[in-house]
């Protein structure tokens, strides 16, 4: 039986011999960025680590700790995958709940959400495709409440942060 499979992408390492390059974050690392207690954001593999390939963060909420309503992106995907816990999800449509090993794909422009309502805290992955400093937006929500509305709105702009 064949089987069409869509080609490879060009090579990028093309050097003769590999190379040793590879990076291992230990899971008892402590969190790069704290929100207040709600949320740490694990830098799993930002943008600068995968040369704008993508960028994967474990998010840590707490219980209750919210999270961000209805928005989209116009440069990127984002996926999320539930670690453990309960997670509130919104696919474009409803308010769904996501449990462990559930996964939540968006494409640009895929209205989403996501937030802790509940009594337990819960962890995600997130993956963002391309890369983008995701580093600035997570580690900048915490001066939003400095900014004006005019400078919140552009700061969410700059961002890709369109919320609807």
């Amino acid at each position: 039986m064949s089987l069409i499979v869509p080609p490879y992408p060009p090579p990028r390492y093309t050097e003769d011999e590999p190379e040793v390059s590879a990076s291992l974050r230990r899971a008892d690392q402590p969190a790069d960025h704290d929100s207040f207690g709600l949320v740490q954001y694990h830098y799993l593999a930002d943008q600068k680590k995968t040369d704008g390939d993508y960028g994967l963060y474990r998010v840590d909420l707490a219980a209750k700790a919210g999270g961000p309503g209805p928005h989209f992106h116009r440069a990127m995907s984002e996926s999320f995958f539930v670690l453990s816990g309960r997670m509130r999800l919104y696919d474009g449509k409803d308010w769904v709940d996501g449990n462990q090993g559930d996964f939540l794909y968006v494409p640009p422009g895929g209205v989403h959400g996501f937030r802790n309502e509940g009594d337990e805290p819960a962890s995600i992955l997130m993956l963002f495709a391309p890369g983008a400093p995701r580093e600035h937006y997570f580690e900048g929500l915490a001066h939003l409440g400095e900014l004006t509305d005019e400078e919140r709105a552009a700061w969410f702009f700059a961002n890709d942060n369109h919320f609807v």
